[in-house]
C-alpha cells in the first residue's frame, strides 16, 4: 500500500463525502510548488481556489501567524482588537468603501451583503423591499441563501426548499433584468468575472448598464469579488476596470492565505443597515487571521501584484492564443482578467485536464470543458510557459 493509497482509504473512511478529490495527497507546498505523498512536486495553477495568492506558505505571512500566535489569538468580538480595526483601515484604503464586517468564508460574506441590503430598506428606507436579483451563470457559495442566490439546480438538489427572495435573470441582458424590477426589489448581486460559471468577464457596458440601472431605480449594486477580488484580475477588485463603485462588495478566498477569512465592504450610507446586534460573528475579524490578512495586504502593496497580474496574465493570454491557433477547433476561446484566466476547449475536457495533473500541473476543470487557472499571484513567468508547452503537448496528443 502506497502513502497516498493509506491516506485516501483512511479519508474515504473518515470523511463525509461531499468532494471528487483530486488523485493526489498532499503532504507539503511552498510558493508554487506542491509535493505529494510519494515525493512528487507539482505546479500549482490553482492556489487553493484562489487561496494562496501570495504563494503557499509565504515566509512573511508564516512569521505574521507565528507572532500573533504568541500575542492573541481570539477573544471574540466583543473586545476592541488593533488587529482587525488596522484590517479594515487597510481593505478601506484600497477602495471607496469605508466599512467593514469581517467573517469566516466567502459565503457568509455574501449572506452578510444580503442581510445588510434588505435591512437597510425595511430599516433605513422604510421600505419592504428585500428581492435580490442575481445573473444566470453565477455562484455565490454553498449556504441556503447563498444557493438560493445562485440558483443552479444541479447545487440546490436534495436541500429544497429554497429561502424566498431571489430572482435570477439572463447575464449580459439589460432588458432582461429591466423587465425583472418590482417594487420589492432591493439589490442586483452579481460578479464582474464569473469564476465557477466558466471564467466569463462580464460585457464593460452592460456592467456600467447595471450601475447606472441601480441608481435610477434605488436599488443597492452588490459585487462579489470573492474570487476576483485582492490584485487576481490586476486591480485590486474588478470592478475598479469599469470605473464602478458597489455600494456593498464582498471578499474572502486570498485574503488571509490560507486562514479562513472573509469580508463584507460597505459605504457609509449603506452600513446604516447594521445596528448593535443586529449581525454578529463569533470567529469573523479574529486576531489571528487579521494578522494574516495584514501580512498579504502588505505584500500586495509593497510588490505591486495587481499591476504583476495585470501584465502577467495579459502575456500568458497571447502565450494560450499561440496554442489555440495552432490547434484550430480544439481551443474555444481564451478568456479571463490578469491571472483569473480560463481556456475554452472545444470539447469536454476531462482527458486534457487528467492528462496535465499527470504532467505535472495542477488546475481545475469548470463546466465541463473550461481549463481554469488561478495561480499565485507571484507565480514565475516559467512556470506558466512550462504549463503553455504542456497543454500543446497535451492537446497535440488528443484526438478529439
Amino acid at each position: 500500500m502506497t502513502a497516498f493509497t493509506e491516506i485516501k482509504d483512511r479519508a474515504d473512511a473518515a470523511l463525509c463525502r461531499t468532494y471528487t478529490r483530486y488523485p493526489v495527497g498532499v503532504r507539503s507546498a511552498l510558493g508554487s510548488r506542491i509535493r505529494d505523498f510519494d515525493g512528487r512536486e507539482y505546479i500549482d495553477l490553482l492556489a487553493g481556489i484562489a487561496v494562496t495568492g501570495v504563494g503557499h506558505c509565504n515566509p512573511e505571512v508564516g512569521a505574521a501567524i507565528s507572532g500573533q500566535l504568541r500575542k492573541l489569538v481570539h477573544v471574540s468580538n466583543l473586545f476592541y482588537q488593533e488587529e482587525q480595526v488596522l484590517l479594515a483601515e487597510r481593505l478601506a484604503a484600497t477602495s471607496h468603501c469605508s466599512r467593514a464586517f469581517f467573517c469566516n468564508s466567502g459565503a457568509e460574506a455574501n449572506e452578510a451583503a444580503v442581510k445588510l441590503a434588505r435591512r437597510y430598506f425595511r430599516k433605513v428606507r422604510k421600505q419592504d423591499r428585500y428581492e435580490i436579483i442575481t445573473l444566470t451563470h453565477c455562484f455565490h457559495g454553498r449556504t441556503l441563501a447563498a444557493l438560493a442566490a445562485t440558483a443552479q439546480e444541479r447545487l440546490q438538489d436534495g436541500f429544497e426548499p429554497m429561502p424566498p427572495g431571489f430572482r435570477q435573470v439572463e447575464s449580459g441582458n439589460i432588458s432582461a433584468l429591466k423587465a425583472a424590477l418590482r417594487p420589492e426589489s432591493a439589490a442586483v448581486l452579481l460578479e464582474v468575472v464569473q469564476g465557477e460559471g466558466g471564467v466569463r468577464p462580464l460585457d464593460a457596458d452592460y456592467l456600467r448598464s447595471v450601475a447606472a440601472l441601480c441608481r435610477e431605480k434605488g436599488l443597492l449594486f452588490i459585487a462579489d469579488e470573492v474570487q476576483a477580488g485582492l490584485c487576481r484580475t490586476g486591480k485590486w477588485w474588478s470592478f475598479q476596470h469599469h470605473g464602478l463603485e458597489p455600494d456593498i462588495f464582498t471578499t474572502a478566498k486570498a485574503l488571509a492565505n490560507g486562514l479562513p477569512m472573509g469580508a463584507m465592504l460597505c459605504t457609509e450610507e449603506a452600513a446604516q443597515g447594521f445596528d448593535y446586534g443586529s449581525h454578529a460573528t463569533t470567529f469573523g475579524g479574529g486576531a489571528l487571521c487579521s494578522a494574516a490578512a495584514l501580512a498579504v495586504l502588505e505584500i500586495m502593496k509593497r510588490d505591486r501584484l495587481d499591476e504583476r497580474a495585470a501584465r502577467l496574465g495579459a502575456w500568458a493570454r497571447e502565450r494560450f492564443a499561440v496554442v489555440s491557433a495552432r490547434f484550430p477547433g480544439k481551443i474555444r476561446e481564451v478568456r479571463g482578467l490578469g491571472l483569473f484566466m480560463g481556456i475554452e476547449l472545444g470539447f469536454p475536457g476531462k482527458a486534457v485536464w487528467e492528462r496535465l495533473l499527470e504532467k505535472g500541473f495542477i488546475l481545475n476543470l469548470t463546466q465541463e470543458r473550461v481549463l481554469r487557472l488561478l495561480p499565485a499571484l507571484n507565480i514565475e513567468e516559467a512556470d506558466l510557459e512550462a504549463f503553455a508547452a504542456a497543454l500543446e503537448e497535451t492537446l497535440a496528443e488528443t484526438g478529439a
